[in-house]
């Protein structure tokens, strides 16, 4: 079990997850919490002083030691990723993440001490040929990665340190335990740019609509696709729970089992902002595999538990949330 005593390093801990999880750690008691990121500390998605703050590159063999240094647990959430859009357009640069595991694992090897090592894997490493169907029924389980064809760049960075994980487990005994995130969303997250995930796009797309007075949107490809969403207070109970788990260390889903297409989710927003607008459908823009769905009989088998904040609910609050940052944005202008 994880202890407040515990001296914890969040990697990754400026971006979306990281700055929920740092917040978190802190509000449960946590004295001794370091939050590492690569990006300058203007742009972190929030800033916590009563953590150790480090801007460092975590590719890095230096830095990444350095992060490890002294920590009981490491939480590593840091890569290069976004949605869609961003992934199938920066293969190489999702690949070079890989250097972050590795160097945190060798940290936490050559360093010495750590209790935990946390790797926040993704469902972007699950086979291809099991996501062509567009059906919310696609429910993915854990030995559905093998054999290996996973989303190109992004999925095998993913694959490839799930791997890295356990034979650091089993040759150097670091005590190692991953998830494989499925689309986590929610406030304090990327809602334009490029990097956005798709439940943040619709949102800003239809606030835009709304503010506008155009009353239309563009959705990527036929709106057929399925994924499910998980909101980011149930992501952060998974890490809590895998992370402290004495039993279980290898890989695990974590992500709701509320399969929805993407015109389902678009009527969820339209709905929360009271608006019905007209589809313009882009299908040569990135769309990703046909359907995707977190399969949740193994983590409800050995954790008695599941991701189950209702799809609607989360998105009510994420679309509140985008909407008074739309509208503050607008009115410094």
């Amino acid at each position: 079990m994880l202890d407040p005593k515990d001296k914890v390093v969040i990697c990754g801990g400026g971006g979306f997850i990281g700055g929920h999880l740092v917040g978190d750690l802190i509000r449960k008691g946590y004295k001794t919490v370091r939050c590492v990121d690569v990006k300058p500390k203007s742009d972190w998605y929030q800033v916590h002083e009563q953590a150790e703050n480090v801007v460092a590159d975590l590719n890095m063999r230096d830095a990444a030691f350095a992060a490890t240094k002294g920590m009981d647990v490491v939480i590593n959430l840091a890569c290069n990723m976004g949605g869609m859009g961003f992934i199938e357009l920066n293969k190489g640069l999702c690949m070079i993440s890989v250097l972050i595991n590795t160097h945190l694992l060798m940290g936490a090897r050559e360093n010495g001490g750590c209790k935990r090592f946390f790797y926040a894997s993704s469902a972007c490493v699950y086979n291809g040929d099991k996501q062509r169907e567009k059906k919310v029924e696609t429910f993915l389980k854990e030995e559905d990665a093998y054999p290996a064809m996973p989303e190109d760049g992004y999925g095998w960075e993913k694959l490839f340190s799930e791997r890295m994980c356990r034979h650091f487990r089993e040759d150097w005994k670091i005590p190692t335990r991953v998830a494989r995130f499925h689309n986590v969303y929610g406030p304090f997250g990327t809602w334009a740019g490029g990097r956005e995930k798709a439940p943040a796009a619709i949102c800003r797309k239809v606030i835009e609509a709304k503010m506008s007075g155009k009353h239309e949107i563009e959705i990527w490809g036929d709106g057929q696709q399925t994924r499910s969403f998980m909101y980011i207070s149930d992501c952060l109970k998974g890490i809590y729970m895998i992370t402290g788990s004495d039993t279980w260390h290898d890989p695990i889903n974590l992500g709701s089992a509320e399969g929805v297409t993407i015109n389902q989710l678009v009527d969820i927003v339209e709905d929360i902002a009271g608006i019905k607008l007209k589809r313009k459908y882009n299908l040569n823009a990135p769309k990703g595999v046909n359907g995707r769905n977190s399969d949740n009989t193994l983590i409800k088998k050995v954790f008695n538990w599941e991701p189950d904040t209702k799809l609607r609910d989360g998105m009510e609050k994420t679309y509140r949330w985008i909407n008074d940052q739309m509208a503050s944005k607008a009115t410094s202008k």
